[in-house]
Parts: structure tokens; sequence; C-alpha cells
């Protein structure tokens, strides 16, 4: 199996040297970290919010179903060779991951704010990046539940004019440590968003959209054999991804759904107001924007604790 190299870029000289490389180098070569980043809108059956919130009356039964598609993900990448992987819960609050139901050894990322959102805790480390139960993004006309960060309050996001989806905004996060996207999961429209903004990505389509609340659905197991799959088919060719950069400077403009969310954030000197409901943030690299995006989404004066 290919692997990354994450020694690159070093030169040796000499049989001695070429043995030490062999010694300390090639172990740290062949080991392998992949990141989950697990969503819940794309997951198999999800069609409603009565799947993706605890006031929803399948809430309960779909923890079950996301826990499930992590597990089949966590154990597809294990047998394919990864020795270390880190879970990100980037749905709704956060905490809908049953971590009784995970792997021991299994590190999970749980609740906001986070600087860097959805993709908390990627570093240079990793090797690649999966993107579980993912959604097309709030510019995109199909797709179960499409939404950008957040479906009551933005009506458009881009980074350097080109519309986002969470996925897009994700793969820009972990292409700024060099990690890329491997694989997507959901339905048949962020399969194709995704590829259409990345390149040749791994996907799972574990549902066709019909419209914003309807689908045709995979079984709950059909969908876990299906991720297996692809996270094998994904490791087996990882030398093939690449991370994705948009070029700097990185100029994020949201449109909000309502008037003054524009108008107050325009107070802020590094906030330029664009229009009635946009405004435009430039920033110096991904993590910054990551941190202006979360900001403006979880920031109230009412704050408590």
């Amino acid at each position: 199996m290919a692997r990354r190299c994450k020694a690159g870029g070093i030169r040796f000289g000499g049989a001695l040297l070429a043995s030490v490389f062999s010694m300390v180098f090639l172990g740290a070569q062949d080991r392998m970290k992949i990141y989950i980043s697990a969503d819940m809108e794309g997951v198999a059956g999800v069609v409603t919010g009565e799947q993706l919130g605890p006031s929803g009356f399948e809430y309960g039964r779909f923890r079950e179903f996301v826990t499930a598609e992590v597990n089949a993900a966590i154990e597809a990448a294990r047998s394919a060779g990864a020795d270390e992987i880190l879970v990100s819960d980037s749905h709704g609050n956060g905490q809908n991951l049953l971590l009784e139901k995970l792997p021991e050894d299994i590190q999970i990322v749980r609740s906001w704010p986070r600087p860097l959102m959805m993709m908390q805790g990627i570093d240079e480390s990793f090797d690649g990046a999966i993107l579980l139960g993912y959604h097309s993004g709030t510019a995109n006309m199909g797709g179960v539940r499409a939404h950008t960060m957040s479906s009551a309050r933005l009506a458009d996001v881009r980074l350097n004019g080109t519309a986002m989806s969470e996925a897009g905004i994700n793969a820009a996060i972990a292409g700024h440590f060099g990690v890329p996207v491997i694989l997507v999961t959901g339905d048949d429209v962020v399969v194709e968003e995704t590829r259409r903004l990345l390149g040749d990505v791994e996907g799972a389509v574990l549902k066709t959209a019909y419209g914003f609340h309807s689908a045709r659905t995979l079984h709950p197991s059909a969908a876990n054999r299906l991720i297996g799959q692809k996270v094998k088919a994904a490791l087996a060719r990882i030398d093939d991804f690449k991370p994705y950069r948009p070029q700097p400077p990185y100029r994020l403009e949201v449109r909000f759904k309502h008037y003054r969310p524009s108008e107050v954030l325009a107070y802020l000197s590094i906030v330029e107001r664009t229009d009635s409901h946009s405004i435009r943030f430039t920033g110096r690299d991904m993590p910054e924007v990551s941190r202006f995006i979360e900001f403006i989404l979880t920031y109230s004066p009412d704050l408590q604790p």
C-alpha cells in the first residue's frame, strides 16, 4: 500500500546516514493517521429535522445510525492500514455520537465553539480526511438539507469568489495543513458537488436526493458496507489525492438571510459590508477564516457561563 511520506525534503549522504534514515524515518512513514469529520444530514435515511436534533422523534435512532457509519469507516480504515484515527462529532450540538459504542482507543472532538470548527484537531501529521454524512451547500439548488454552516442564518458563503459548501470550507482548512480530503459520504448531490471542487475524491452515495426533505435511501446496513468499501478504496490510492489550497488572500463573503447581522458586523474595522445582507472578511490563512466564521455563528452578548 502506498503511504504519504512525512519526511519528504530531507537528504542524507553515505551508508551510515542511509541506515539511520531507514531506522528512524521509515517507521514513521509507515504509520498512517486518518481524520473523520462526522456530520448527520448525509447519513442514510436522514431526510428531515426529525432525525437531526434532540426534539426529533427519530433522533435517538439516528444517533445509533451515524455512530454505526463512523464505526464502519474506522473498521475499514484500520483494515487498510490506518494506525491512528481522530473523529470529530461535527453536527448540531456536537454531541451526537454514542461514545461507548466507538472503539476504546478512538478519541472524539465534541461540542462547540472550536477554532477549526468541524475540523478541530487536524494538523500536519494526518494523511487524509474523511467527510462523513455531509450535505450540499447553501448555493446548490439540490440536495437533502442543503446549507452551509447555518440553514437558519446564511444564504451564501463564498471563498475567493467560489460558492462554498461545508465540504469545501473544511477541505480548505485541511489543505492549510497539507491534508487532502480522500472521501465524502452523503447523497448524490454532495458527492458530485465535492468532486467538482476537489477533483476525483472517493464518494459513497448513500441516498438519491429528490428534494430538500426527500430522498431514496439505502438501508443502514448497506450504507455501512458501502462506506467500508469506499474507505478501503480511498486508502488504497491515498497518494493520488492533493490538498485543496485556495490562493491567498482568503476573501470570505457571507450573505445573511436577515438584515441586521451585516449591519452590526460592519461596525468591526476588519469587516466590509458589501450590500444590505452581505459582508466581506479577508483572512491571512484558513485558520483565521475559520475562527471568523465560528465567531459570527456563535457570539452573543448573553453567552453564559
